[in-house]
Parts: C-alpha cells; structure tokens; sequence
C-alpha cells in the first residue's frame, strides 16, 4: 500500500480542494524556472466532443512533463499516451480502469497488435486522482526520457498523442485491447519554450481576422478561406503579437489557422468566405501568401521579441489579407457555425527592427523527386555561404522562430547552420513532423547567422503506399525562419542542377534496359512515371542528389535573383556533423513497482 506523502497531505488539508493541490505540486517542481501564473499553461481538447481534456506543464529543471487529464464523463476507464505517427499499435500509454470493484492505474504500452501490457518499469507517476464538478481530474507526471525500450522519448517536436475510452470494466489490463475502443488522436507539442513573455506597448492596438459565420462542413478535414482587407489609409504599424480566437464549443474543430497578406501588386480581391478548393474561390488568392500569422492547435500567443514587429500597411504593402482556418472534423459534426481567427495586436510606433521571412529549403521543381515506396528518403535544400556573403548585413541577422513545411509525405524536418565546413547548430528540428499540424514555433535560443554561414533544411519522407514518383511541387521541403533585421533575401533554396537529372534517365536507359524518354517534349514528371524503380535506379538518384551541383535561388521578395551566377554551383562542403539527439535517462529512482496502483478516486492512491 502506498501513502501520500506528507506534503500532499498538508497541502490538502490546507486548501480542501484538488485545484490548490495541483498548484502546491507544481510550484515545488518548477522551482529554479520561472513558473507561470496558471500552473498548467497549455489545454488542448483530446477529442472533438471535449469529453477529455488535456493541461500540461513542463519543468525544465527536472526534465518532467506534468500532466492534468479531465475526464468529463468517467465510465469504466481511461488510457492516454503517445506514438511515433499516432498509431495505436506500439503505444506508450498510461491506463486507468476499474475491474468492478478497485480502480488502477498503471504504466502500460501496446504491441503491435494493439494488445495492452503493463510496463515492468513504471514511469509514469499518479499523483492524484479527484473527482470535481467537471469530472475525473487526473494529475500524473512523467520525465522526457527513461531510458524504457517500451516509451516514448518526449523531445521538442511535434508529438502524437492517443487516447481512449474504457465502456466497460475489465478484469486485467491484458484483457485490454486497443481495437475495441473508442479512441483518437492529437497532436501538439509538449515542450513549449521557457522564454519570458515581453511587455506590449502602451499604445498597442489590435485587430481581429475571422471568419464570418462559416459553416463547418461535416467531412474529416475543410480549408477555410475568408477575405478581408485593411482600413483605407492604413499606415505602416508593426504587429508584436498575435493570438487565436476561438469560437466557443468548437475548441476541437479548429486545428490550425494563419493570415496571409496579398502581393503589393494586388490592389483589389472580390469578397469571399468559403472553401479554399471552392471553384468561387477567386484566382487573386493565390498571390496572398505572405505570412503575417500563424496558429496551431496548443499554441498559446505569439510575441515579437522587444525591439523587433513585423510590419504591415502602409505604402508597397496590400491592403487585402486571406485568413485560412483547417477545420478538422473527424466525427463529421453537422451545423456548427464558426467565426474564429486570429487577433493582431500591432502599434503606430515602429520598433526598433522590422521582422523578416525567409524561406529555406527546396525549390518548388518537380526535379526534385522521391521514388514510390520509400520509408525514409532524404531530400535536402541549401542556403550557400555565397548567398549569405552577399545579402547578409555584416552584423548578420537572428532567427527568433520557424515554421517547417512539407506535403503529406513528410516525415521529418530539420535545418541546421553550418560554419567553415562545421555543422554547429540546430535552428529548428521536429523528428515526428506532421503536415496536419504546422505552426510558427518560437526556438528556445535565438540563432545568429553570419555573413558565409550555410543553412541546410533536410526533409525525410515516406512514399510507402505510392505506385509513381512524387516529384517536387507535389511535395515541398520549405524552413519559414522569422529573423531580424529584415534584409532584401526572402528565398534562399536550392535544386540538383536539371542537365546532371538528364545524365541520370540516360544511365536508367543505358542499365535498365527501358526507354525513359529524354526528348525536351516530355516533362519531368512523366520521365519519373517511366522509371523502373529496381534497387539500382532508386540508389543511383539518391547518390546523385549527395554529390550533384546544384541551381541556387538567392532571390528578392519580387523574385528577382541578386547579381552572381547561381547556376551549376558546388555542394557546400561539410566536414564535421553534429551528433543525433539520443534520450538522456533520468537519474535512479530506485525499483519502480511492477504492479499497478490501486487508487481511491476520491483523491488519493492506496
């Protein structure tokens, strides 16, 4: 039997409710960070009726996630946890149930047939179990890494989170099986950047960019896209935060948003609300798409380093933005009307600093292709030193966020800045990427770029269940970092040089022995549908994407390439890589028990 240890039993004797428990814990284990004034920052909805709730906290210190579950409506049971991609197969889960007459919870996972076990290591800790007027609240914790074969490595990316509803007691954890359950899947990410929150100008104003009264169709996923445009005569402000506006109930239909402005050249856009694939939809859209905004699902507000806006309005700036709301309705709710977006908070008194987008990365050309049935295949774009010599200020600029970007095929993201042939840092990585949850992340550490400087975006992809090539424009491998001071690079990619692709289809017809036409008529896409793709076509393309030169786009935000010759250019040479991330364990806590807990919902294990 295990007791409560005295501090939670003072701290609930003293304030009588689970809610002062919860912040008595929290404040001790984020002690030496500076904790904020909730102690669970971060809410999502698991599920899109908002019958499980999830907050979290994150001590840095301890290296600890801290985790509050509400269960609006307790049944038989409970499981929460996380996956490589989400599956529910070889899952790292926490499980409360009942078997009629005790309840437990325990550290469990799930074998490859959706089978439950329970972990002979339990890391995961309960720290309370209460029941409020909104539910079942659990409070449980669990550190980054464990060092446990069977769990999940916490890192700074995206994370897979899966849950499930237990309708029915169960005998055993083992009699649990996943495929029998109502369950679902979120992501988010868990380990949100420790930096302070800077103080608003006194004269801040703010604006809000919604949707007007969309109807949510009642199909799995909808693009959204409402037209609005700024006050005549809007003068340049700087925008130095931004933050969601949800409409009330749909808190787990809206999955991400962001606000584009249009191309300065476009001087009027016809209204319209509606799906972004609508035919209605008008063709000036497709020059909006400058990022003013970003937001994704568990992201809180965004600010603007101190000295540091993004500008907007004024002369050379459209008037007219796009707000753009992914919709994600697995359930197919019917007759939800819908008026979120984004509310910009923005001043008249310009900062010290415009904020500038740069896009790393690929070019969007289709000679830039992934076989079909690739698990991991490697593309990667680069921002060459003699791009950065050129347009960087000599005092170089700094990288303050970053949006990775793919199409469905992409797996994994990473840019790295390279000096004198040395990888030396990480500007921003996410190794369980997802193309249904792309947000503008702010890093932990602002990264400096200095003049001859490389940054080189990789992109990890998975065409396992493609029949053709997936070539690019299809798919994209794009890094939008946010820096300051704004320069006049707004592209800096690359692509492998087409005349070494053409050498590549005439060695495929030279040891293939097939006809992969070369003539100018046909197009790159169809010359990829025409590869066999035997083990020697799909290595010799991957070998010639390491060592070909490669056609760089050094451009202006008006897509016009500053002087030099970009064409046939070496690969930057890379002499030194830096080490892939590897879990940390946790310091020894001595034997974690075998056996699950026994709790008292009533508020404490026994």
């Amino acid at each position: 039997m295990q007791v409560p240890s005295p501090s939670m039993r003072e701290a609930a004797s003293m304030y009588g409710t689970a809610v002062a428990v919860f912040l008595v814990i929290l404040v001790a284990a984020l002690q030496g960070s500076a904790p904020p004034k909730s102690p669970f920052p971060y809410r999502i909805p698991l599920d899109p009726k908002k019958s499980l709730e999830l907050s979290w906290n994150v001590s840095y210190t301890q290296e600890t996630v801290y985790f509050q579950l509400l269960v609006r409506e307790f049944k038989a049971g409970v499981l929460f946890g996380m996956s490589d991609r989400g599956e529910l197969e070889n899952a790292d889960l926490v499980v409360l149930w009942t078997d009629g007459v005790k309840d437990y919870f325990g550290d469990a996972w799930s074998d490859e047939r959706g089978q439950i076990h329970l972990d002979p290591q339990q890391d995961y800790q309960l720290l309370q179990a209460q029941r409020t007027p909104e539910g079942l609240c659990l409070l449980f914790k669990r550190p980054f890494g464990t060092c446990d074969p069977k769990d999940y490595f916490i890192e700074d990316g995206t994370v897979h989170l899966v849950y499930g509803i237990l309708e029915k007691p169960f005998q055993s954890l083992e009699a649990i099986n996943m495929s029998g359950l109502q369950t679902g899947l979120q992501r988010v990410q868990l380990l949100k950047p420790n930096i302070s929150i800077p103080a608003l100008p006194l004269d801040v104003r703010t604006m809000e960019i919604r949707a007007q009264h969309a109807l949510i169709p009642d199909k799995e996923t909808t693009y959204w896209c409402h037209v609005t445009e700024l006050p005549a005569g809007f003068s340049r402000h700087h925008i130095v935060m931004y933050e969601p506006i949800i409409t009330k109930g749909n808190e787990a239909l809206v999955h991400h948003m962001e606000v584009f402005q249009c191309a300065p050249q476009i001087e009027s856009v016809p209204p319209f609300s509606g799906p972004c694939d609508s035919k209605m939809k008008p063709d000036r859209l497709t020059y909006c798409r400058h990022v003013l905004a970003a937001w994704a699902l568990g992201a809180k507000a965004f600010y603007y380093p101190e000295e540091v806006g993004l500008a907007f309005g004024g002369p050379g700036s459209s008037r007219f933005l796009r707000l753009e709301v992914h919709y994600h309705n697995p359930e197919k709710i019917q007759g939800r009307n819908d008026s979120s977006g984004i509310r910009l908070y923005y001043t008249a008194t310009l900062r010290r600093y415009d904020a500038g987008i740069m896009e790393l990365g690929l070019v969007y050309t289709p000679v830039m292709a992934i076989p079909p049935r690739e698990t991991a295949f490697v593309l990667t774009g680069y921002c060459t030193d003699k791009c950065t010599n050129l347009t960087l200020p000599p005092s170089g600029i700094h990288i303050f966020a970053s949006q990775l970007h793919t199409h469905l095929t992409g797996r994994k993201v990473v840019t790295v800045l390279a000096r004198d042939g040395r990888e030396k840092e990480v500007v921003n990585r996410d190794d369980h990427y997802s193309p249904h949850f792309q947000e503008i992340r702010m890093l932990k550490k602002i990264v400096s770029v200095q003049r001859g400087d490389v940054l080189i975006t990789s992109c990890t992809y998975d065409t396992g269940d493609k029949k053709l090539a997936t070539v690019g424009g299809e798919e994209m491998c794009v890094n939008y970092v946010h820096y300051y001071p704004q320069t006049q690079l707004e592209l800096c990619k690359s692509s492998v040089e087409p005349g070494f692709l053409q050498m590549y289809f005439h060695t495929v017809n030279r040891f293939s022995g097939e006809e992969v036409c070369t003539c100018p008529q046909v197009s790159v896409p169809e010359r990829f549908a025409s590869v066999p793709w035997n083990s020697f076509n799909r290595d010799m393309l991957k070998a010639l994407y390491g060592f070909a030169p490669i056609s760089m786009h050094c451009n202006k935000s008006s897509a016009v390439s500053f002087e030099g010759e970009w064409n046939w250019q070496p690969l930057p040479k890379i002499i030194s890589k830096l080490e892939e991330p590897t879990p940390r364990c946790p310091a020894s806590r001595g034997q974690s028990p075998a056996n699950p807990t026994v709790v008292s919902i009533d508020g404490s294990k026994s």
